[in-house]
């Protein structure tokens, strides 16, 4: 039977926002990590999962063996059939074993019905309409996890915003998680370290409390614009180093990309309110090292075709899910333009795919301005004391990702 829906008079509802250009970017420091630390999953705690793909399905995957009472929500009746009665999901997953416990329906209000927290693993370009039909089974006071990484063509939104936006939810009841998480590698229960993030500590500490087992490791921050905008970005420098691997180039062009991608990520995540530090860890250094050198990687793959002349038509028809930076490379200019933000590397992939530009010409980390010389640093050019913050931060992260420590206050 379908859940009771949100009640139109019900006290947790807030009015609906208009769509349009991003929230307020005024820059703040996320709340201090005091909160309490979790005691572990309640038994049976009811989740669901919507979108069957590989991550979506991973994710599924990943919670129920953390103890949780998992259902995924798959389109066609045959992938939920073959994963609930032949734990597999051959389509995404080849070869893995699925959890017993795990089940799957094509039923959005059989997925939903009594779910404490819900993940939304669905391309990020149909996230509105998929929205629409949850709502009238989401359980009152349900707390929202987006597992997506891109923006929205149009209005430029993130994720998280949309979910505000388009339910009538607590944005504190609202999360995002990102990290170095190529679906294949945590399926196979290679260990992993994810960061949870929220406006509210607490929410977050739900959330990683569930998605943490023995080979899965979730931190928790409370900058949610730095970790879904770390999440998008360093889909857009894979597909740069997708596009120099394909032409044939080697480490030190790629090794030069990454390390200028990495300051085009901080400056636009800063700009639009995030903490540099956020880009140092878990969500930005960590999952663009991943993304950049995995052949598991869609958008390194996308790039990898690009630069060995295939169309953008060609490369989108081989894919057999989305990638989403393909579709984030537009809104991402436009939002880089509106904060006054320099981003060469994402402006010569954005020429590539248009076709006003040769993959082989491709090399944005030369890319200048001026001819003189320029600091590291394109914002804090002489301010020795940001690298020193940025560098720390790395080191924590590279320390986090080696020996699974964890830093005072999260990731």
């Amino acid at each position: 039977m379908p859940s009771p829906g949100f009640s139109k008079t019900s006290a947790a509802r807030r009015p609906r926002r208009s769509a349009g250009t991003p929230q307020s970017t005024t820059r703040r420091r996320p709340a201090v990590l005091k909160a309490k630390q979790p005691q572990g999953v309640p038994v049976g705690t009811r989740v669901a999962v919507l979108g069957a793909g590989s991550w979506g399905t991973t994710f599924a995957k990943i919670l129920s063996d953390g103890g949780a009472d998992v259902v995924l929500w798959a389109r066609r009746p045959e992938l939920a059939r073959e994963i609930t009665e032949g734990r597999r999901n051959s389509d995404y997953l080849p070869g893995i074993n699925l959890p017993i416990g795990l089940r799957a329906t094509p039923h959005l209000d059989q997925a939903l019905a009594g779910a404490e927290q819900v993940f939304i693993s669905v391309p990020s370009q149909s996230l509105r309409e998929n929205l629409v039909l949850m709502e009238p089974f989401l359980e009152p006071g349900a707390i929202l996890v987006s597992l997506m990484k891109g923006v929205e063509r149009g209005s430029g939104q993130r994720m998280s915003q949309i979910i505000e936006e388009m339910l009538p939810i607590d944005p504190h009841h609202i999360a995002a998680i990102s990290g170095p998480n190529l679906a294949l590698e945590i399926a196979r229960e290679q260990p992993t370290a994810a960061v949870v993030s929220s406006t509210s500590l607490e929410t977050a500490q739900a959330v990683a409390i569930l998605a943490t087992n023995g080979y899965f490791r979730s931190y928790v921050n409370t900058d949610v614009i730095g970790t879904e905008f770390g999440g998008v970005l360093k889909n857009l420098i894979a597909v740069a180093i997708g596009i120099v691997d394909g032409v044939g180039y080697g480490e030190n062009t790629k090794a030069s990309i990454i390390t200028r991608g990495l300051v085009e990520m901080t400056d636009f995540a800063v700009a639009y309110g995030a903490q540099p530090e956020t880009l140092a860890g878990l969500a930005g250094l960590g999952d663009l090292i991943a993304t950049c050198q995995s052949p598991l990687s869609r958008n390194n793959t996308a790039g990898r075709l690009l630069g060995q002349g295939y169309s953008i038509a060609d490369v989108v028809k081989q894919m057999q899910q989305t990638t989403e930076g393909l579709a984030s490379v537009g809104p991402i200019l436009d939002l880089a333009r509106a904060k006054g933000v320099d981003m060469p590397i994402v402006e010569q992939v954005r020429q590539v795919l248009a076709g006003t530009l040769k993959p082989r010409d491709i090399a944005p980390h030369l890319t200048t301005d001026s001819a003189e010389p320029q600091g590291e640093r394109t914002i804090d050019d002489g301010q020795a004391h940001g690298s020193a913050a940025l560098w720390g931060s790395v080191k924590r992260t590279l320390d986090q990702l080696r020996h699974g420590r964890r830093s005072p206050g999260g990731n």
